[in-house]
C-alpha cells in the first residue's frame, strides 16, 4: 500500500514563503487523493507490490487506457507530491555542498544559473506542470520541465529527480494568486540542499 510522505515540520512552518491553508490543502486534500486513487488503481492493475519508480515506469504495458491513464495521472501524482514535500524544510539549508556542488558547476555554470534556468523552466510551463532537477545515467544533472503529474520516469527518460518545483496552481494560488514566479522564488528559499544531496547519491 502507498502512503504519503511523512511530514516532519507543520502546516504553518513554512511561512511566510508556502502559506498553513496552501500546505493543508495541498498535501492533506490534493496530495491525500492521489495516493487514495494511486491505492485503488495499482490493485486493478495488480502491481500493489510493485514500486511506484517500476508502475510509471512500465506504464506502457498497461493495456487499458483508462487504467494506464489513471496510473499516470494518480502515480505521478503520488511520486512527484512525496519528492516536493520531502525537498521542503522550515528555513531551507546551506547551500549545495560536495559533490552535488561540483555536480551543478559543471553542468550550469554555478549555483546561480542553475536556479535561473529552473525558474525560467518552472515560470515557462504552460499550464499545469512541473520543473526538474535530475541525475542523468552517467550522473551528471539536467533540468527540464514536465505537463501534467509526469515525470522523467514517467517519460522514460533514463534520468532520476532529485528535485522538482510544483507549478499546479494548488501549489501557490491561495497566496501569490497569479504571481506564479513569486512563488517560485520564494521556494528557493526553503529548499533542503542536504535531502537533494542524499538524493543525488543514492
Amino acid at each position: 500500500m502507498f502512503e504519503q510522505i511523512k511530514l516532519d515540520y507543520g502546516f504553518d512552518a513554512l511561512e511566510p514563503y508556502i502559506d498553513t491553508e496552501t500546505m493543508q490543502t495541498h498535501y492533506g486534500k490534493h496530495h491525500a487523493a492521489y495516493t487514495a486513487n494511486l491505492n485503488k488503481l495499482a490493485d486493478q492493475a495488480g502491481k500493489t507490490d510493485e514500486s511506484i519508480e517500476d508502475i510509471l515506469a512500465e506504464l506502457v504495458e498497461i493495456k487499458d487506457i483508462e487504467l494506464r491513464t489513471g496510473l499516470r495521472n494518480n502515480g505521478g501524482g503520488f511520486y512527484n507530491h512525496n519528492l516536493y514535500f520531502k525537498e521542503i524544510t522550515p528555513g531551507g539549508s546551506n547551500l549545495p555542498s560536495g559533490i552535488l556542488a561540483a555536480k551543478i558547476d559543471e553542468a550550469f555554470g554555478s549555483f546561480d544559473s542553475m536556479k535561473e534556468k529552473l525558474t525560467a523552466l518552472s515560470i515557462g510551463q504552460f499550464g499545469s506542470g512541473w520543473a526538474w532537477l535530475s541525475k542523468t545515467s552517467d550522473g551528471s544533472l539536467f533540468a527540464s520541465k514536465t505537463d501534467n503529474q509526469d515525470n522523467p520516469i514517467s517519460l522514460k527518460t533514463g534520468h532520476t529527480p532529485i528535485m522538482c518545483i510544483d507549478v499546479w496552481e494548488h501549489a501557490y494560488y491561495l497566496k501569490y494568486k497569479n504571481l506564479r514566479a513569486s512563488y517560485v522564488e520564494a521556494l528557493w528559499n526553503v529548499i533542503n540542499w542536504d535531502i537533494v544531496a542524499e538524493l543525488y547519491k543514492a
